[in-house]
């Protein structure tokens, strides 16, 4: 049973599209669950924001992975892709059709390349931990460039969570951060099939536009209050997932969330870029139009063919 993976840009509608491939495999004998692959659905209680597909929803189709985070815990690349290689093996052994569903780029990758990932320790990441705490994330991205210029170019000056991660690294072995970073490999783990979905950038920017909208119509800025009671704020990933930090800031700043919506779309936009960037870079993707009712069928077509 060879998984099926359906990435791609946010907005696109890969999560109907999976349902879509297990209802027809449903109709050929064979049960599909989804695997997700979104960082922020990770989280319990962050469902609006990150459009989470609601239970009633998901056409009786078992999903893994989500709702398995507490907001004040970290997500971390290597504990998702551990956690979500063994759904995948559990499904397969099961007889089911493995579906990875999502648009987190290094998750994606490291669990469809079985990426290695260099050493942690504690001590040294503690100590960057304070210096960025200290100077501030802009003052340790320069210091940064000083050790590691190349890194410093490809990590923007606002995430310190990967400014720190490189120091550490690059302190523990001694090279740029560049040489432990994982390559996209020749095939994929499992024999994936890996099918992407895109469409033309203003069609998108205008889904973005209505989803971003429609998610603060229905109650994204009261998501967000209720989740600043219990945490949200200490949370290291969850409060700097798209539309939570705006809304935060909004909030801080005496708003009442409402003005967070452009710049929600804003930043959308721009993650969106990052993700066509990304995903193109990799020649084993097959390539659909997101909308186009022939997907499913063209999906299993090809899934037929890599089985």
């Amino acid at each position: 049973m060879r998984p099926i993976a359906v990435i791609g840009p946010t907005g696109t509608g890969k999560s109907e599209l999976a349902l879509d491939i297990a209802e027809r495999l449903a109709a050929d004998g064979l049960t599909a669950e989804v695997v997700n692959a979104d960082a922020m659905q990770l989280y319990r209680g962050m469902d609006i924001g990150t459009a989470k597909l609601p239970v009633g929803q998901r056409r009786d189709i078992a999903h893994h992975q989500l709702d398995v985070l507490e907001i004040t815990e970290t997500a971390t690349v290597a504990n998702y892709q551990a956690a979500a290689a063994a759904d995948v093996e559990a499904i397969i052994a099961r007889g089911a059709v493995p579906l990875i569903v999502g648009g987190s780029m290094l998750y994606l990758q490291s669990l469809l390349d079985d990426w290695s990932f260099p050493a942690t320790d504690p001590t040294v990441r503690a100590r960057w931990e304070a210096r960025l705490a200290q100077v501030g994330v802009a003052a340790l991205h320069a210091e940064l460039a000083l050790v590691d210029p190349d890194a410093a170019a490809n990590i923007r000056n606002t995430d310190g969570r990967r400014v720190v991660r490189a120091l550490e690294v690059v302190e523990i072995t001694g090279q740029p951060f560049a040489a432990s970073a994982p390559v996209i490999g020749a095939a994929p783990r499992w024999n994936t099939l890996i099918l992407g979905l895109d469409c033309d950038t203003e069609v998108l920017d205008q889904r973005l536009r209505t989803r971003t909208a429609t998610m603060f119509d229905t109650g994204l800025v009261g998501e967000v209050r209720e989740l600043l009671t219990v945490g949200l704020r200490d949370g290291v990933t969850a409060s700097r997932a798209l539309g939570y930090a705006q809304v935060i800031a909004d909030l801080d700043d005496g708003g009442d969330g409402s003005a967070a919506q452009e710049p929600t779309f804003i930043g959308t936009r721009r993650y969106v870029r990052r993700q066509r960037s990304w995903f193109r870079r990799d020649p084993r993707v097959r390539w659909l139009t997101s909308g186009a009712p022939e997907n499913a069928a063209t999906a299993l077509a090809a899934w037929r063919e890599v089985s």
